[in-house]
Order: C-alpha cells, then sequence, then structure tokens
C-alpha cells in the first residue's frame, strides 16, 4: 500500500490541491488574494489557488508530524525576517491563515481536535493523503 511517504511531497501536496478544491467546505476567504503569509514576506501569494496548497500542506504535515496546534504550524511556515542592518531573525508565518485552514479542514471532516495537543489528522484524511499519493504513484510510473 502506498502511503505519503512513498512519493515526493511536492506532487503529493499539488494533487491533493486538486482533490480539496472540489470539496464545497474548503474555500479561500475574501481577504486571501491580498494577504502575505508572514511577517517575512514582502507580497502577497502570486499563485491563484494558493489557499487549496497551503490546506494540503497542513494536512500533510499534520499526517507526517503529528498532533499540532496554530502555533507550532505557524513556526513552519516561517521564515527570516529582514532587520535592515541588524542580523536576521526567525519568525513564525500567520497563525491566522493556518487556523483558518485547520477550521475549514476540520469542518469538512479530515482533521479531528486532540485535547491539549492541538488538532490530528483523521481517518477520512489520512485516506485522502494514502489515495492522492496512489495516484501520484501510478502517474510517475507511467
Amino acid at each position: 500500500m502506498v502511503t505519503v511517504y512513498d512519493v515526493p511531497a511536492e506532487k503529493l501536496i499539488l494533487k491533493t490541491a486538486e482533490k480539496l478544491k472540489q470539496n464545497s467546505a474548503i474555500e479561500a476567504p475574501e481577504w486571501a488574494e491580498y494577504v502575505k503569509t508572514g511577517r517575512h514576506t514582502e507580497k502577497a501569494p502570486v499563485q491563484d489557488d494558493w489557499w487549496y496548497t497551503r490546506a494540503a500542506s497542513i494536512l500533510r504535515k499534520l499526517y507526517v508530524k503529528g498532533p499540532m496546534g496554530t502555533s507550532k504550524l505557524a513556526a513552519e511556515y516561517g521564515g527570516s525576517a529582514d532587520n535592515g542592518s541588524r542580523p536576521n531573525k526567525a519568525v513564525k508565518g500567520s497563525r491566522n491563515i493556518v487556523r483558518k485552514c485547520m477550521i475549514q479542514l476540520e469542518k469538512a471532516g479530515y482533521l479531528v481536535p486532540k485535547e491539549k495537543k492541538g488538532r490530528m489528522i483523521s481517518p477520512t484524511g489520512m485516506s485522502l493523503l494514502d489515495n492522492a499519493a496512489k495516484e501520484v504513484q501510478d502517474e510517475m510510473k507511467s
């Protein structure tokens, strides 16, 4: 059986994002085209469907790294902030984006809350990612 660990992460995330676009529970907010993804970025994302890619990435991270809350996930999407002449500093990404994505994924049934640990992936979410991994592996073989 093919799992998330058997295929490249980038291809898996893109395939999962395509599947998430078909789910009506996951939808980019109105402000998504204008917002930066963190303090460390200069501009908003260029891709039109970046929200679905981020939601798919969050789903994969929760599959691989276990239950996490918004703060730890925001740290995963952080980067290095430019402080001018002072040394650069590591900063977290946007917690609001992570929180909204997690809420939508939970409403869709892909995540479940875990007491005092944040959210973890549900069996439905595991199935979605494993099926996407199988499709990616089939595409890579042909």
